[in-house]
């Protein structure tokens, strides 16, 4: 099912779709629920993308560990069996996809780096099908039926960006650049904030969050605002656009009573921290949306936050906690 965003009226789309690097960019989120088989998930992640494609998307996003179900519920060494190397079987198959649309494929995979080490990792695959960069997920939660340190070493390479496009012979501005960050890293201001001051003007967040509690509809409604609101707030201190792509359904572990019910509700915020496109809190869903990248510089402007930060008082930022 797709929703094609018409924030952007569709005759305002098509005066500026040669703007170039300071003009829209279309971005896909695709979605899913999750089976057991990852060939199926990735077949219908590669369908997500083809209709993404069709919609005319520039780059498509896939939701975190989008592979298989959410391995994390339980520590089960046999969990490491689901692991490859990044680049690898998977991210040769999205890379034929990319380089047959010419999209560039955002991808949350679980990495096998060497025996016994192991990262939850964004491969960024560019237009051609390559593999053009990685991230891998910084902040690494522990909690019930999230245990991912038993899993994942944290991330190693900082929060790089990425080019949307390769440079253009008849455009002389840098393209527009983006970076993926992954689920748990969206609660923290820091990262957001080093990404950013990377030159990103969007942010990627594939994400696997829901309830894995029935806790009632008052608390069940106050987490999900929560996990949006906090991601606004990310679009709007750093004038960006914010694209949070989570799994829908609930996905449980065999023979127990409780698992996670993913919520879905998939979005985009603009700089402002407006949210111009959300998918569905109970279906899949293919989500097509215009991220005007002009409206980076006009926000910047007019809340020029990156101006009058005090980079000059902030060195307790690197501390655990002022003890003091």
């Amino acid at each position: 099912m797709t929703y094609h965003d018409e924030a952007v009226p569709p005759a305002t789309r098509d005066a500026t779709a040669a703007a170039g690097p300071a003009g829209p960019v279309r971005v896909g989120l695709v979605q899913m629920r999750c089976a057991d088989a990852p060939a199926a998930n990735l077949s219908r992640a590669i369908a997500g993308i083809e209709e993404a494609a069709d919609g005319g998307a520039d780059i498509v996003c896939l939701q975190e560990l989008f592979l298989g179900r959410y391995p994390c519920q339980s520590e089960d060494p046999a969990r490491f069996d689901e692991a490859e190397p990044v680049p690898g079987p998977s991210t040769a198959a999205l890379g034929e996809v990319a380089a047959r649309r010419g999209v560039v494929v955002v991808a949350s995979l679980f990495e096998r780096r060497a025996p016994g080490l192991h990262h939850n990792t964004v491969a960024w695959i560019d237009a051609t099908g390559a593999v053009a960069g990685r991230y891998r997920k910084m902040h690494i939660p522990d909690d019930p039926l999230y245990y991912e340190k038993f899993y994942f070493a944290p991330g190693d390479l900082g929060f790089p960006t990425f080019p949307l496009a390769p440079p253009r012979a008849d455009c002389a501005a840098p393209a527009p650049r983006a970076a993926a960050l992954v689920c748990w890293d969206q609660w923290f201001p820091e990262a957001a904030r080093l990404a950013t001051l990377g030159g990103a003007e969007l942010l990627f967040y594939p994400t696997a969050i829901g309830w894995q509690f029935d806790e009632g509809e008052a608390v069940d409604a106050a987490q999900l605002d929560a996990w949006e609101t906090i991601q606004r707030a990310h679009a709007i201190a750093n004038g960006c656009f914010v694209v949070a792509v989570n799994r829908v359904g609930e996905e449980r572990l065999p023979g127990a009573s409780g698992g996670i019910r993913f919520w879905g509700r998939s979005f985009v915020a603009d700089p402002s921290g407006r949210v111009i496109a959300r998918a569905p809190d109970d279906d899949e869903a293919v989500l097509v949306v215009d991220c005007d990248l002009r409206q980076v510089e006009r926000t910047r402007r007019d809340w020029p936050f990156l101006r009058d930060r005090r980079i000059d008082a902030y060195a307790d930022l690197a501390r655990r906690f002022r003890d003091d």
